[in-house]
């Protein structure tokens, strides 16, 4: 209980969402939902996956989701999502 917390900010399919994390001093906590490091769920992924396979270039799929859900993805996020597909 005296560990504190931290905000992180995480991409979702409805936008982002910052959410406070528990530190652990030990290490010994194991988080279910999101992650350690994680910054994006697993919807965001099918989703630059679906408009990269309709043809949408990396730089029109980083406008698309700033526009639509309000999220920061950058180009280079989005080659690392389609990288590993192949």
């Amino acid at each position: 209980s005296r560990n504190g917390k931290r905000s992180k900010t995480v991409v979702t399919d409805i936008g982002p969402v910052e959410i406070d994390v528990p530190r652990d001093r030990e290490g010994s906590f194991e988080p279910q939902i999101v992650k350690k490091r994680q910054r994006r769920l697993a919807g965001v992924d099918e989703m630059v996956l679906s408009l990269s396979a309709r043809g949408l270039a990396h730089g029109e799929i980083s406008s698309h989701l700033a526009e639509v859900y309000g999220a920061d993805v950058s180009k280079q996020t989005i080659s690392t999502i389609t990288d590993s597909v192949m």
